[in-house]
């Protein structure tokens, strides 16, 4: 037997069925195994529950029209609840009380829920689920470890089917052979994709982007090293004196979560407008903010609602911060830039690999901006995702001249794993000093206050996004007395402020 190297090993409670998570390597394999068990249901037990669904279907019969409906959905899992307890003393006489509550549990996952996805649904370690085909196990990416592949292998072509098309109807959306292409959500708010057979030749496909229950603030990034606090203490000056930023980066670099750990920096004071494709953003409660999601037309091709119209819709919503998801074409562009020159404060994410590489990407099709126009970006921050390592940082921050080009002012050097200062700043300074009347000393003691201020929010661990932005929000209204917490290095606490 190969050696088992353990890398983790947890407990779920998923819907009141019982998981063990265990995740380790072994000299057999490549990459590494995500391995998971049921309290009280073995395999051949598991199988056994799993044959009980067309039994149960017969005895509960669904109606997929109304499986949106709370009333329904209600009457339905105690309906499952009983006809499960039948099922389990006919095929498993003698189970006792508890064993029985597990197993109802598992059936009921099955029958109302996703399945086996129910559980890397509910590991909050994950970032996302991909489903292969029923030939391959599922796979996972655990935000640590990376790739995993699972224990779990779909039953058959026809579950995985069955599994986009609930997810499908959820949400409004449709896939079958003549639209064997689907992307969706689930209720909370991660982003589905779903492919048939014969388009993807593997067999049908799921791939989950999980949406975070715990979204990354700026202080959680400094703690993971993916932003120094000087950096960050950068961005939240520019934020303050409400200088645009553009966020760029690969696939899956983690632009969206630093633009969501930026919304912290967002004055209490101000109206904010957020515009995305699927909501991924989780701003502090107090924020005065609307939350706008892009639509896909139905099989009839009605009822389109691109981001470019929510864009436009936004600008007539008196916003002073208007936050936009991604821009992917010319449109979206002109009216970000139409945002910018009506005195709104933007913030927005772009698919380029460096800050360079933003402004090849911005001023060529099919975003094809002006060379001019990018002068109205004050700060654009590229982020980077090292597969080998399993890391992500700030690979450069960078400052928009008058002519259109970038300077950029910091990098990221990987051998010692710090941030490295390669130009001084030169407009942001001008900007700053004509719109907020600092000086050059002043910027300077600004960030060294700020840093000041986001070390202590590291050291005392606050991380979640409403006890973060709460500290800022009390920095904005009483700067001195929040001050005088950190250089007193006061325990954090609310009663403090």
């Amino acid at each position: 037997m190969a050696e088992i190297n353990m890398l983790q090993e947890y407990n779920l409670n998923v819907h009141g069925m019982l998981a063990n998570i265990r995740i380790f390597t072994t000299e057999d394999e490549f990459t590494p195994l995500y391995a998971i068990t049921y309290e009280g249901v073995s395999e051949a037990t598991r199988l056994l529950l799993l044959s009980f669904r067309r039994e149960l279907l017969m005895l509960v019969p669904v109606d997929p029209s109304k499986l949106n409906i709370r009333e329904y959905t209600n009457e339905l899992n105690k309906r499952y609840i009983d006809s499960s307890g039948v099922l389990i003393d006919k095929y498993l006489p003698g189970t006792d009380e508890k064993t029985k509550s597990l197993l109802i549990a598992y059936i009921l996952n099955m029958m109302l829920g996703l399945g086996d996805l129910e559980v890397p649904l509910a590991d909050e370690n994950l970032e996302e689920i991909a489903v292969n085909g029923s030939n391959f196990p599922i796979w996972v990416f655990h935000k640590l470890i990376g790739w995993c592949k699972t224990n779990v292998r779909p039953l058959n072509e026809e579950s995985i089917y069955d599994q986009a098309a609930r997810i499908g109807r959820n949400v409004g959306r449709d896939i079958n052979l003549l639209a064997p292409l689907m992307d969706a959500s689930l209720v909370d708010g991660s982003r589905v994709n779903a492919t048939l057979f014969p388009v993807s030749q593997t067999g049908n496909t799921i791939t989950i982007r999980k949406f975070g229950k715990n979204p990354w603030t700026m202080p959680a990034m400094i703690k993971n090293k993916t932003i120094s606090s000087e950096l960050a203490a950068l961005v939240w000056l520019c934020i303050q004196n409400e200088i645009n930023i553009l966020i760029t980066g690969g696939t899956a670099s983690g632009k969206t979560s630093f633009l969501n750990a930026s919304s912290i920096f967002f004055p209490a004071v101000r109206r904010v407008v957020s515009v995305e494709e699927t909501r991924e953003l989780s701003l502090p409660d107090f924020l005065q903010w609307i939350a706008m999601a892009s639509r896909e037309p139905n099989p009839e091709g009605k009822g389109e609602v691109t981001l470019y119209n929510l864009m436009i819709n936004a600008l007539r919503q008196r916003p002073d911060i208007m936050v936009v998801g991604e821009v992917r074409t010319s449109k979206d562009a002109e009216t970000l830039f139409e945002a910018i020159h009506t005195g709104h404060a933007v913030y927005a994410t772009v698919h380029a690999d460096n800050v360079d590489d933003t402004i090849v990407r911005m001023t060529n099709p099919p975003i094809n901006a002006p060379k001019v126009s990018m002068n109205g970006i004050g700060l654009i921050v590229a982020l980077f995702r090292h597969r080998a390592l399993g890391i992500r940082r700030i690979l450069e921050v960078g400052e928009m001249l008058y002519s259109g080009d970038a300077s950029v002012l910091y990098r990221w050097d990987q051998k010692s794993d710090s941030f490295i200062s390669i130009n001084e700043i030169s407009r942001l300074n001008n900007t700053l000093l004509t719109y907020g009347g600092y000086t050059k000393n002043d910027i300077q003691n600004n960030i060294d206050e700020l840093t000041n201020v986001l070390n202590w929010m590291v050291a005392n661990e606050i991380t979640k996004v409403n006890d973060s932005g709460f500290v800022v929000a009390n920095y904005y209204k009483n700067k001195k007395k929040v001050l005088d917490i950190v250089n007193d290095n006061t325990k954090f606490s609310r009663d403090i402020f």
